[in-house]
């Protein structure tokens, strides 16, 4: 070992020796060479050290990796105390093309293996059942028996092991994560669209009688795809809160690494007046993480969708929340929709439907621009909030299955949406029934013993 480090030693200082070396009208710069070939092999290695397979969907946990690139690179430093060359800018065009879907060289990247991996391995995975989003634990946790899952999701989503991921693609492999993420949302915006424009005539019915339970109970009996707008919506919910989650650690390892100028961010965020400015600071801030009333690569992208405005956008809009705002009772009779305390959540997910609700209705309202989002989102709180008081007058046990566990969804719309307030809740719903809704389920939990 010592003789090969002797050997290796020499050889260091032997490129170090000559600057350049003159062949015909030829120059050959020895540590040129060694710089360009250490990119290319530092580039091929951090590839290879995710370990991504193609077949089995195999991938390295990020922390495990980050681990791993740190010990290559402390090994690479070394050789600066032999060659005179700038290892720290082979690390900068290494490092920085990792964040980009591809390299120069045309190949794959950290950020790209991923972003494939995150968004069509774990989360259709979640989508397909057995796998939760768990508010408290802040990560997706498997409620399964061991085995029935072929990976352990919290092992790849919980905050620490995102920290690393956003430490190993930075602010522009989060983006392009982030932007992949809002491209699946948009898709499943579009088929509700869809839905809603089969239901029309029902739906705007349906919004003008919210006060008729008897109108309201038949014309519901007629809407078709109910299920398939509770699916997708749920789909949707669990997206965003994937995504909150890395905004969450990219934010952490922002406000670490460069906290004077998040702390600009933040600023601009708060303090700008509106209109183009305040559109252009929650660019910012989204890109830098941070939590804006209206998301605006979600708006972005679907505007995309259909760059001309129709006039039908805005009715399409407000019969969607009607569809969902009516819909969300018959979550009651799946019996998945326990609420689990121990999780904070409910066994299929619900509960991210909050998130979906919140941001897909802010996105399309502020698209239609006809600044109405406070009062459609109002209206859908008077709308949910009707159906599932007329639920708790129903007799038919199937059909208040989970209840007690439905009204706590209400309650986590409004605690995280920007423009409903508690005390609107409680003008359209009384409190008492979501405390002894929470008050219930604990409860029941316990008895059947359903603690993680």
């Amino acid at each position: 070992m010592d003789k090969l480090h002797m050997a290796l030693t020499e050889l260091c200082f032997a490129i170090n020796y000559c600057p350049t070396v003159n062949v015909w009208e030829f120059a050959f710069a020895p540590r040129e060479y060694l710089c360009q070939n250490l990119e290319h092999r530092f580039s091929r290695d951090l590839v290879g050290m995710v370990m991504f397979n193609q077949e089995t969907m195999e991938i390295a946990k990020p922390s495990e990796l980050l681990a791993s690139v740190r010990a290559y690179m402390n090994v690479l430093q070394t050789v600066e105390n032999y060659v005179h060359i700038d290892i720290t800018r082979v690390f900068n065009n290494c490092l920085l093309q990792q964040t980009q879907a591809l390299d120069s060289h045309g190949e794959k990247t950290i950020a790209a293996l991923y972003n494939t991996w995150y968004s069509e391995v774990l989360l259709r995975r979640v989508s397909a059942g057995n796998i939760v989003f768990s508010i408290n634990q802040k990560a997706f946790v498997p409620i399964s028996p061991e085995g029935w899952v072929p990976f352990n999701p919290q092992e790849f989503s919980d905050l620490n092991e995102l920290r690393a991921l956003a430490e190993l693609v930075g602010p522009y492999g989060i983006k392009t994560l982030n932007e992949t993420l809002m491209w699946h949302i948009a898709n499943q915006v579009q088929e509700l669209k869809s839905l809603v424009n089969t239901n029309k005539e029902v739906l705007i019915t349906l919004r003008t009688s919210f006060d008729k339970p008897e109108v309201m109970k038949e014309q519901f009996k007629r809407l078709q795809d109910v299920d398939r707008v509770l699916q997708r919506m749920t789909i949707i919910g669990v997206i965003i809160c994937f995504r909150n989650l890395v905004h969450e650690a990219l934010v952490d390892v922002l406000d670490k690494r460069i906290p004077f100028l998040l702390s600009s961010v933040k600023d601009f965020q708060e303090h700008l007046p509106g209109g183009d400015q305040i559109r252009v600071a929650s660019e910012m801030a989204s890109a830098a993480g941070l939590l804006c009333k209206v998301d605006p690569t979600l708006a972005t992208t679907l505007k995309s969708k259909k760059p001309e405005f129709d006039e039908g956008e805005h009715l399409t809009a407000c019969l969607l929340m009607v569809f969902v705002a009516v819909s969300i009772p018959k979550l009651a009779r799946n019996e998945n929709s326990f609420y689990r305390a121990t999780i904070d959540g409910h066994s299929n997910n619900t509960h991210c439907m909050a998130a979906a609700i919140n941001n897909i209705f802010g996105a399309l309202f502020t698209i239609c621009g006809q600044s109405d989002m406070e009062d459609r989102m109002k209206e859908f709180l008077a709308l949910a909030s009707s159906s599932l008081l007329r639920l708790g007058q129903e007799s038919d046990k199937e059909a208040t299955r989970n209840r007690e566990s439905i009204y706590l969804l209400l309650d986590e719309i409004v605690k995280q949406s920007p423009f409903l307030t508690m005390d609107l809740l409680e003008s359209c719903f009384p409190y008492v029934l979501i405390r002894n809704a929470y008050h219930g389920v604990y409860k029941q939990e316990q008895i059947l013993g359903l603690a993680l």
